[in-house]
């Protein structure tokens, strides 16, 4: 076990040292966050005030993560393939769904330090206080289980021509239990509701962070290789 945790975090290590290099995937995933924020503010800067902006902020929080999401794990193997590292991490003497958590948790922590970015302009735009310990549990459990969806996802779409398409097509529909949970918990927190008020949103954001991984572990092998 613990032989097996070495090598998911060496993988982790691995991603984390080449985008430091190169800053490629970061530097997409954060402009394209913001861009998104600053549309979503001046569509609706003329039409929402007062309450209504908590009706739109949870809304458009998500959209700017998904999108961002988006771009990191379409890179996520893509670089792998185009490097030639895929055959080596293929043929190295490691259980192949190792390549996936290690895959998964280098998403997961590149979004959240967009993600952590992300909050003070999007704060700063739409007046909303996001710095809730409520929300930050929203956010990495949505983060998680979008992640655990999009990296399955992702290997899969990364040896075909049209990935860049296909991997939204594929994703969107998927993760959307995990993004309508995510948004309806977050706008809970924001309208000021106690946890178990928003249990449910919570206990299928969970749900998804535990059953993907699950599926992804008896499937990986499979995916990574046809």
């Amino acid at each position: 076990m613990i032989g097996y945790l070495r090598k998911v975090l060496a993988i982790v290590w691995k991603d984390i040292v080449a985008e430091l290099r190169t800053k490629e995937m970061f530097s997409a995933m954060f402009v394209f966050a913001i861009l998104t924020i600053v549309v979503f503010n001046f569509a609706f800067d003329l039409r929402v005030s007062g309450e209504r902006v908590r009706q739109v902020a949870p809304g458009a929080l998500w959209v700017a993560f998904t999108f961002a999401g988006i771009l990191g794990l379409n890179r996520a193997f893509v670089t792998e393939r185009d490097q030639g590292c895929l055959e080596g991490l293929l043929l190295a003497p490691v259980d192949h769904t190792a390549i996936y958590y290690g895959k998964m948790i280098s998403t997961v922590l590149f979004m959240m330090v967009v993600e952590a970015l992300t909050l003070p302009v999007f704060t700063a735009f739409f007046g909303v206080n996001l710095f809730d310990l409520r929300l930050l549990l929203v956010i990495f459990l949505g983060t998680v289980g979008f992640a655990a969806v999009g990296t399955l996802l992702s290997a899969m779409t990364a040896q075909t021509r049209a990935r860049e398409v296909l991997l939204p097509i594929l994703l969107l529909p998927v993760a959307a239990p995990v993004l309508i949970a995510a948004v309806k918990a977050t706008a809970g927190v924001l309208d000021g509701l106690a946890l178990s008020e928003i249990s449910r949103w919570l206990q299928l954001l969970l749900a998804f962070d535990l059953i993907f991984p699950a599926v992804a572990f008896m499937t990986f092998d499979y995916v990574v290789k046809e």
